[in-house]
C-alpha cells in the first residue's frame, strides 16, 4: 500500500502560508491528538522558523489519556506551550486563547516600547486536513461563521477571524507536505480521514486498520460486534463476520463485506469503537 496526496491547492495554500507569515504574531499547530506525530508537518519548522509557536492538541477526546499525557510531557521538555482541546464540548478553547496572548506578548511589549499603539494579537492557525481548524475558530467565536465539513479540504482560501478586541486569527487551508515518506504515518493520517478516501485504496486501509484493532484492541470489537475471540486471522474472514452481525447483505445472501469495512473505519473515526492514541512520543508508534 502506498498513500500519496498533495493536491494541486495545496502547493497554493503553502505559498500564501509563507507570504502571509509575516502578518502573523503567533502560529497555533493545531494536531490531532490520536497522532500527534503523524500529523505534524514536518516542514513547520522551516515555515514558522523563530515565530513564537502554541501547539494545540485537538480531539483528546477521542485519544487515550495515558498517550495525550506522554505527549503533554514531551511537549514540555522542550519548552513548547501547549493546550488539549476536546472537539465535542470545545473544552480548552479558553485556555487556548490565554496560552495565545502569553505567547505574543513579548511582540506586544516591543510595539508598546516602540510606540505603537496597542493592537490586537494576530495568530494563524496551522494544521492538517480535516484537523479541525474550522470548528475551533467557531468555537472560540461562539456561532457558525466558518465553513466546516466533514471532508479534508474544505477551507480552500484563507480569512482572517476576529474573535475579539484583543485576537484576531487566520485561519488556512489543511496543507500536508508534499512527499509522504513516512507510510505508516500516511496510513494514520488516512485512517484518522485527513487524506481523501478518493486518494486511497480504502479497501486496504480498512484491512490495516482492522488488522491493528484485532492485534491491540480484540476486546473493543468484541464488544461492539458482538464477536467471540479469539478472532480470524485473515481479515477477510473477521470484516464479514462484522458484516453478518451489522446485516450487511447483498442480493442472493452474500455479505457485504466493502459496507462492513466502512461501517468499521466510520465506527473508528467517530469514537464509537473506544478511544485510539496510534502514535505516541520518541518514536514509540503503536503499529
Amino acid at each position: 500500500m502506498t498513500i500519496h496526496w498533495f493536491p494541486g491547492h495545496m502547493a497554493k495554500a503553502h505559498r500564501m502560508i509563507r507570504e502571509q507569515l509575516k502578518l502573523v504574531d503567533v502560529v497555533v499547530e493545531l494536531l490531532d491528538a490520536r497522532i500527534p506525530s503523524s500529523s505534524a508537518n514536518p516542514i513547520i519548522d522551516d515555515i514558522v522558523g523563530e515565530k513564537p509557536r502554541v501547539v494545540a492538541l485537538n480531539k483528546t477526546d477521542l485519544a487515550e489519556p495515558f498517550g495525550t499525557d506522554q505527549w503533554l510531557a514531551y511537549y514540555r521538555t522542550i519548552n513548547r506551550p501547549v493546550v488539549v482541546l476536546e472537539a465535542l464540548s470545545g473544552k480548552g478553547s479558553k485556555e487556548l486563547i490565554t496560552r495565545v496572548a502569553s505567547a505574543a506578548s513579548g511582540k506586544m511589549e516591543k510595539l508598546a516600547a516602540k510606540g505603537i499603539r496597542p493592537r490586537a494579537v494576530r495568530a494563524m492557525i496551522l494544521g492538517i486536513p480535516n484537523v479541525g481548524k474550522s470548528s475551533l475558530i467557531n468555537r472560540l467565536l461562539g456561532a457558525a461563521t466558518v465553513r466546516t465539513g466533514d471532508k479534508p479540504g474544505v477551507t480552500r482560501g484563507q480569512q482572517w477571524i476576529k474573535i475579539s478586541k484583543n485576537l484576531e486569527l487566520l485561519d488556512t487551508p489543511g496543507v500536508l507536505w508534499p512527499k509522504l515518506e513516512d507510510q505508516e504515518a500516511a496510513f494514520r493520517l488516512a485512517a484518522t480521514g485527513a487524506i481523501s478516501d478518493e486518494a486511497v485504496v480504502l479497501e486496504d486501509v480498512i484491512l490495516k486498520l482492522l488488522a491493528l484493532l484485532a492485534m491491540k484492541y480484540p476486546e473493543r470489537l468484541t464488544e461492539r460486534y458482538c464477536l467471540e475471540q479469539p478472532l480470524p486471522e485473515e481479515m477477510g474472514e473477521l470484516l464479514a463476520l462484522v458484516g453478518a452481525r451489522r446485516g450487511c447483505m447483498r442480493s442472493g445472501g452474500v455479505i457485504d463485506v466493502e459496507k462492513a469495512g466502512r461501517i468499521v473505519l466510520n465506527e473508528f473515526r467517530d469514537g464509537k469503537l473506544g478511544r485510539f492514541t496510534l502514535d505516541l512520543p520518541n518514536n514509540n508508534k503503536m503499529t
